[in-house]
């Protein structure tokens, strides 16, 4: 009788879960010293909003202290804060910002 080997395929199934990355807010604070225009060409320029967006949250800010200017990844979160404090201080502005997990 011949010898028969028997090869068996052993296959592993990985389960992969997919969670969406984890999302921040940038919010700005309101402050006495940077003007609202300032804050408004902010919104526009960095944040991307439109000109009637822009303004209704910088009344926002201005009248509940903060305001969140957008909602991203932390990568994409922490780029714009330090563009929106760089273009803060390169004019002159005090404006504040954070980067706050959701």
């Amino acid at each position: 009788m011949a010898n028969v080997e028997t090869v068996e395929d052993i296959q592993t199934v990985t389960k992969v879960v997919m969670r969406p990355p984890k999302q921040f807010n940038v919010v700005l604070y309101n402050d006495n010293s940077t003007t609202m225009e300032f804050v408004v060409l902010i919104l526009m320029t960095i944040f991307h909003k439109n000109i009637t967006e822009a303004n209704a949250l910088t009344m926002s800010i201005h009248e509940n202290g903060q305001g969140i200017a957008g909602t991203y990844s932390l990568e994409v979160a922490n780029q714009k804060h330090d563009d929106t404090i760089n273009a803060a201080r390169m004019n002159g502005f005090p404006l504040r910002c954070s980067v706050q997990e959701c």
